[in-house]
């Protein structure tokens, strides 16, 4: 019963891992197509830009995330070992690392921060 459990443990962190990849890549195209779109459509190179980065940061935070839960999964649940977990925290580490860095690239400000200017008042109001 233990190994049929950790087999099916086996294909869900495959399949996750496969997801955040998929995720990535199409992120990837998605940003191409907006930037090609952009261009097209008579914005400036800078803004096309811009907005190409951000939607390319959306998506390798996305993928991001599942390739981190896909490490725990396989960590916690699979080989629960000292030398596992000391690499999963390497991992996420290096991930969240990332993930932060992103985040400053896409939104021009760290996490904590308040949004500026006109884009800021209406996240406020929202919330």
């Amino acid at each position: 019963m233990e190994s049929l459990l950790n087999e099916a443990l086996h294909w869900v962190t495959r399949a996750i891992e496969v997801a955040g990849t998929v995720v990535i890549v199409a992120g990837i195209l998605r940003a191409f197509m907006a930037y090609m779109r952009d261009v097209r459509g008579g914005r400036s190179a800078e803004e096309a830009f811009k907005s190409c980065r951000s939607t390319l940061g959306m998506g390798i935070l996305l993928g991001l995330e599942l390739l981190v839960a896909a490490d725990i999964i396989n960590t916690v649940a699979i080989e629960p070992t000292l030398n596992s977990l000391a690499v999963l925290a390497g991992i996420v580490l290096i991930r969240t690392f990332l993930s932060f860095s992103l985040e400053v690239e896409i939104d021009g400000r760290w996490p904590w921060q308040k949004p500026r200017g006109e884009e800021g008042k209406k996240l406020e109001e929202r919330v």
